[in-house]
């Protein structure tokens, strides 16, 4: 699933480090998520979203899932 994180991190200056410790989650899965080898969980994907304060939708792109 494609996304912004890395961008956003870009955007705002932060490591993928320190987004992982601001929502509860390692390096290792930021880096994962990033670049499409991991899914994050709703719940995870909630809170990145909302430490950039955008929707889920503004962070990932759903437009490839099937119906």
């Amino acid at each position: 699933m494609k996304n912004r994180i890395k961008e956003l991190r870009k955007e705002n200056k932060l490591s993928q480090t320190e987004l992982a410790d601001a929502v509860g989650t390692t390096r290792q899965t930021i880096t994962s998520i990033e670049v499409g080898k991991y899914t994050a969980s709703l719940g995870l994907a909630y809170k990145i979203a909302h430490y950039f304060n955008l929707t889920i939708e503004e962070v990932f792109d759903f437009s490839n899932l099937e119906d």
